[in-house]
């Protein structure tokens, strides 16, 4: 899980704290205390076998079977996926494809199974056709780039194309209180907002 001291430096720098007050609230989010796994990606022709489309589901996550862990529209468990790029990551690098606005696809998914929220699994039913008509993004950028991202965000890993391997973590925002999308427009952080707006949209 790399919990050593320069990674969780990487992920507690000012400017990321700022951006996490931000988006999620002051007082709002727990500190990374580890940056999670690396998946690291060596240039290959051959498929890596792992690059579906998926969201980060993030409860549940004692039981062996992947495809039973969880999401639900409150997020339990994760504030915001964030993408730490330790490499320099350009288009051939085999950067995560990401489609864009497809948060609010799945807040719509979400919705109704309320609490107990949907398993990956069942997200992943029809190969998540539901945002496929968005556009899609690629997170590249030089190393020290983070992308902070709806924890709904539809994202996708894929071959690597290019010379260098490729090294970047993947850490949640672990949140420090639940999300209240009840709370008044006022007092909801710009994740609860996206959620709602989806929803209610």
């Amino acid at each position: 899980m790399y919990p050593q001291r320069p990674f969780v430096e990487a992920a507690n720098t000012p400017r990321l704290h700022d951006a996490f007050n931000l988006l999620v609230g002051p007082g709002r989010w727990q500190p990374c205390r580890s940056m999670g796994t690396f998946p690291v990606r060596f240039p290959s022709a051959e498929d890596p076998g792992d690059a579906g489309w998926h969201i980060d589901v993030s409860f549940g996550l004692e039981n062996p079977d992947f495809m039973s862990w969880r999401a639900n529209v409150y997020s339990k468990g994760r504030a915001l996926l964030m993408l730490f790029l330790f490499s320099d990551v350009g288009e051939h690098d085999a950067p995560t494809r990401i489609r864009a606005g497809s948060h609010a696809d799945i807040a719509r998914m979400l919705a109704p199974a309320g609490e107990e929220g949907l398993s990956l699994g069942e997200l992943a039913r029809n190969g998540f056709a539901e945002s496929a008509a968005r556009p899609e993004v690629l997170a590249t950028g030089a190393a020290g780039t983070v992308y902070l991202c709806h924890p709904f965000l539809v994202h996708s890993a894929q071959p690597h194309r290019g010379t260098q391997p490729r090294f970047m973590a993947q850490p949640p925002l672990l949140p420090a209180q639940p999300f209240n999308l009840d709370a008044p427009p006022q007092a909801r952080c710009p994740v609860e907002e996206a959620i709602v707006r989806a929803v209610n949209g």
